[in-house]
C-alpha cells in the first residue's frame, strides 16, 4: 500500500436519512467541511439531496449523536473537532473507508486492536466454554471452507472468530470493539487478500493457534497468536513500523 489515499466502498444506507447522514459524514471525513465549520443550511441540503426537511433533520440528528455535528443557536450546524468524533461507532468507521484511508489510518485500528485483543484472548483462555470453543472451531472450518474461493466469505469467517473471542472473554467492552476489529478486516481484503492457497492456509493455520491455545487454557499463548494475526496484517499493507 502506497501513502496515497484507497477508498474501500461499503454498503449503501436502506433509508433517505441514512443515505444523506452517510454523504454529510463522508464530505465530513474527507475534509470537505473542515473542524468548525459551518455547513449549508436547510433549503440547500434538501435541494441538494431532493428529500423533505424531516429527512434532513433526521440525518443531521444522526451526524449529531455520532459527534461529528453540533447545532448551535444563532450559529447553525457546524463540523466537531475530531477528538469529538465517536471512532467506536460502525458507521463512522465505514465513512473513512469510504472517504479513504492511508496507512497511518491502519495503524491507528492496528494499535487499538493490540490494545484490546490479545488481552481478549488471554481471557477467553481463562474463562471460555465448551460452546465458545465450538463456535471458534466453526469459524476455522468456515475459514478453510472459504480459503479457495472469493475473499468476502473468508473475510466474515474471520470476524466471526474474533468476535467469538471478544464474546468468550466475558468483557462487554471487548465485544464493543467489534465494529472496529470489522473495519479492519474489510480494509485487510479488500486491500490485500491473500493471493494464492498457500497464503490462505498460513491465515488458517495462525488463526487455529489463537483457537488452540484458548481450547487449551493457555492465556500466553492465545495472547501471543492473536497478537501475530494482527501483526501480520500490518505486514501485508506496509503499514508496520
Amino acid at each position: 500500500m502506497n501513502s496515497q489515499l484507497v477508498v474501500i466502498p461499503a454498503r449503501r444506507s436502506h433509508s433517505n436519512h441514512a443515505e444523506v447522514a452517510r454523504t454529510i459524514g463522508i464530505d465530513i471525513i474527507a475534509g470537505r467541511y473542515g473542524e468548525g465549520a459551518k455547513i449549508p443550511g436547510d433549503a440547500e441540503l434538501t435541494l441538494l439531496f431532493g428529500v423533505s426537511r424531516p429527512v434532513l433533520r433526521e440525518s443531521v440528528k444522526t451526524l449529531v449523536a455520532k459527534g461529528l455535528l453540533s447545532t448551535k443557536a444563532r450559529v447553525g450546524t457546524v463540523v466537531r473537532e475530531r477528538a469529538a468524533w465517536n471512532m467506536f461507532d460502525p458507521d463512522v468507521l465505514a465513512w473513512h473507508l469510504d472517504a479513504g484511508i492511508d496507512k497511518r489510518f491502519l495503524r491507528d485500528l492496528a494499535e487499538i486492536r493490540l490494545a484490546v485483543e490479545p488481552r481478549a484472548a488471554a481471557l477467553a483462555a481463562e474463562r471460555r466454554a465448551g460452546e465458545d470453543v465450538a463456535v471458534m472451531r466453526r469459524a476455522i472450518a468456515r475459514m478453510t471452507q472459504e480459503s479457495g474461493g472469493a475473499s468476502d466469505g473468508f473475510a466474515e469467517a474471520d470476524l466471526a472468530l474474533h468476535l467469538a473471542v471478544a464474546n468468550a472473554s466475558g468483557n462487554p467492552f471487548m465485544r464493543s470493539i467489534g465494529a472496529v476489529v470489522e473495519a479492519a478486516l474489510r480494509a485487510s481484503f479488500v486491500l490485500s487478500a491473500p493471493a494464492d492457497s498457500r497464503e490462505y492456509d498460513i491465515a488458517v493455520a495462525a488463526h487455529e493457534r489463537i483457537v488452540e491455545a484458548i481450547a487449551d487454557r493457555d492465556s500466553e499463548a492465545a495472547a501471543a497468536a492473536m497478537t501475530n494475526v494482527i501483526f501480520n496484517g500490518l505486514r501485508r499493507h506496509g503499514a508496520a513500523g
